[in-house]
């Protein structure tokens, strides 16, 4: 392989890498920092998008059902899955790995500012509540 596309393999690797740890970081979308408190208009506008999109698998309180996880594990620490993963979840899906709750489709019909706001929601649900052991 030349010199010139061994660099441009390595640079796309780098950003590969970026994205993947970006996903799982701290670092969040919705609120800058995770975990801080939010306008209130965005916590309750999030969660009565949360109440159509996810309470069906995630549970009402958040506190997960027979087809999906709870939001209060601290696997959704933001250290661990950070805001964006949040987003990433709804537009690709998730594959089964933390929970044998089987993958998790992609939801449509959701705007990146909608996201925005059920994560602004989970994570005052997070503030107020804490966290569950992992695994339960």
């Amino acid at each position: 392989m030349r010199k010139g596309r061994r660099l441009r393999a390595f640079r796309l690797l780098i950003l590969l890498a970026a994205v993947v740890l970006s996903a799982c970081s701290g670092s969040g979308a919705a609120d800058g920092g995770g975990n801080q408190p939010s306008d209130p208009a965005l916590i309750a506008a999030g969660s009565e998008l949360y109440a159509e999109a996810c309470a069906s698998c995630h549970g009402a309180d958040l506190r997960g059902t027979e087809r999906g996880p709870s939001h209060l594990s601290e696997v959704y620490e933001p250290g661990h899955h950070g805001d964006a993963a949040f987003l990433l979840a709804v537009r690709r899906g998730v594959t089964q790995h933390h929970w044998s709750f089987g993958p998790m489709p992609p939801l449509d019909g959701l705007s990146d500012s909608e996201v925005e706001a059920i994560v602004a929601f989970v994570r005052d649900v997070q503030r107020r509540e804490g966290f569950e052991p992992y695994p339960p």
